[in-house]
């Protein structure tokens, strides 16, 4: 079966209203958005689906509540709409989770300061679905949260916000929304150039890193989505001498469950320089992040360094001291960058995080860039973005559907009876639907339905994460995946495992193989690109590799 990246493959030359570059979460929804309402559009990303910032980040939907401290008082009201409006059109992946904040007297932050800003949170989502905030007292604390450091400790804020286990889930879903209003989706496509005449945008150049193949594209409008990359999108002519991205990189580390470890997100502060740091259960482990340091290398080099992982491991410790973590208890860590704008007078922790739509009129007339930008708030900002667009036009706007619309996974009204469902007409066992479900969504009956003449599909592959070889043919088939690692990584999940996918990227590369008809030298080049790109998950001074293997 062809892939959906051929079938939306389109003649060079073909023209189109707007081309989107990058298919992080903010150029999946303005491109989705933007079909929705009657453009011609294709999304052009020079990697995969969700592959730079929108993988790497805490999973959290929140409302960003120390952006009340910056005074951003409408981004932290924006981002609070938007997590009420995921938790309604993607219940299926986008969950409320309850976030702990320690109050100690050692806190730069007093517990008067803490208190008001719960109370200005819960103010500001007073559309919430959500229970409001609760202070408990230091023996209440303790009961829910026993290993904390009682140190010092006064007690605690419970409030709730939001979890996206796989953001990467969230941006492929928006993708195939996408696909269906009619937007072309190329990836593993890098843009080379925009192309003009005179000051108007008339296109963009870019080359197929697959096959090597170079093309154009003609458009009325361009948005460059590129996060990180835009800079290096608009090379030295577009951007005129100016910095538009001073990225910040933000590292996590992911553990398995520790001595100690809590039940809730903990949100707290650091005694090293008064950041905040948090603990998050993330599926069967644990992450905990983040950090922010300026970065100016290519993003696509962001990875953990010592000194981040003694940071975050020594805060870790000093909250819970019986933990007792060391950087061999580390599965893998992760890192990435945040587009935020370039303002070198602040730093990286102040700089503020409301996104901007920069306009290169008059030099280049069609060209938006975005600057900044959450995963939180990404439809909000599509939908103005998209508007911009229309005005640029000279069209009149089509009202913005997004806000309703349920994503792809969310179209059944009760997901426990759909599951109760599955397992009565399907042969997999419990195990295996609720990971479906859990993932899929109202899609799970389609990866189960591969494997009614096969049952072996539906057989575990990986007995971490539990995936299944149907998951696999399923993704390549209608997911737009062009390789082995956007099927592992950003798909099924399984590159997310406990070892990164190393123990079973031959099994996972022979289904593949089978489905799809790669040759022995494709399925190698295939194996030996994956093991390449999971280097950047490594625990630094320690050799993962080696440690794996023995498991």
């Amino acid at each position: 079966m062809a892939s959906p990246h051929t079938e939306t493959t389109v003649a060079p030359g073909a023209a189109y209203d707007l081309v989107v570059i990058g298919a992080g979460i903010n150029g999946l929804g303005i491109a989705r958005d933007a079909a929705a309402r009657g453009l011609r559009v294709a999304l052009v990303e020079k990697e995969d689906i969700g592959s730079g910032t929108s993988s790497w980040s805490g999973r959290l939907i929140h409302g960003g509540l120390r952006y009340l401290e910056q005074g951003d008082v409408a981004l932290v009201r924006e981002s609070l709409r938007e997590r009420e409006t995921l938790f309604r059109i993607a219940p299926h992946l986008v969950k409320p989770v309850p976030l702990m904040i320690p109050l100690y007297s050692h806190n730069q932050r007093s517990k008067l300061a803490v208190r008001a800003g719960m109370v200005a949170y819960d103010i500001l989502s007073f559309d919430k679905t959500t229970d409001a905030h609760r202070i408990l007292t230091r023996d209440e604390t303790l009961a829910r949260f026993p290993q904390m450091s009682p140190d010092g400790l006064e007690g605690s804020a419970i409030f709730m916000d939001g979890q996206v286990v796989w953001s990467e889930r969230l941006c492929a879903e928006v993708a195939l929304q996408a696909a269906a209003e009619g937007c072309h989706i190329l990836t593993h496509c890098r843009v080379d150039g925009i192309l003009q005449d005179g000051a108007q945008l008339t296109g963009v150049t870019y080359t197929d890193v697959l096959t090597g193949e170079r093309h154009a594209l003609s458009a009325l409008m361009a948005v460059n989505a590129a996060g990180p990359w835009v800079d290096a999108v608009l090379g030295a002519r577009q951007a005129q001498g100016k910095r538009h991205i001073g990225g910040a990189k933000g590292s996590h580390l992911v553990l398995d469950p520790f001595p100690g470890a809590p039940d809730d997100v903990v949100y707290y502060e650091s005694r090293v320089d008064g950041r905040l740091v948090l603990v998050i259960p993330w599926g069967k482990r644990y992450m905990i992040g983040t950090t922010d340091k300026k970065f100016d290398a290519d993003p696509d080099t962001a990875r953990a360094d010592e000194a981040e992982v003694d940071y975050l491991l020594g805060e870790v410790n000093a909250l819970i001291p019986g933990a007792g973590l060391k950087p061999s208890d580390i599965l893998y860590t992760y890192s990435g960058v945040r587009p935020l704008p370039y303002v070198p007078e602040k730093s990286e922790w102040k700089v503020p995080r409301s996104h901007v739509i920069h306009d290169h009129a008059p030099d280049c007339r069609g060209l938006l860039s975005i600057i900044g930008g959450k995963l939180t708030t990404y439809r909000s900002l599509a939908e103005e973005t998209v508007d911009a667009l229309f005005r640029r036009l000279g069209r009149k706007a089509p009202p913005c559907t997004t806000r309703r619309a349920l994503f792809p996974g969310a179209r059944v009204t009760d997901l426990a009876a759909y599951r109760a469902q599955l397992l009565a007409t399907s042969e997999a066992n419990a195990g295996v639907v609720d990971r479906l479900v859990s993932i899929y969504g109202a899609r799970a009956g389609d990866v189960l339905a591969l494997g009614s003449a096969d049952a072996a599909l539906l057989e575990p592959f990986d007995p971490d994460s539990g995936a299944v070889p149907a998951e696999l043919i399923f993704t390549f088939r209608h997911e737009f995946c062009r390789t082995l690692t956007d099927a592992l990584i950003r798909r099924v999940m399984v590159g997310l495992n406990g070892s990164c996918g190393r123990l079973v990227i031959h099994a996972a590369a022979a289904i593949l193989a089978a489905d799809q008809g790669w040759d022995a030298a494709r399925t190698a080049r295939e194996v030996a690109d994956y093991h390449r790109y999971i280097r950047r998950f490594a625990v630094p001074g320690l050799d993962t590799a080696s440690r794996v293997a023995a498991q």
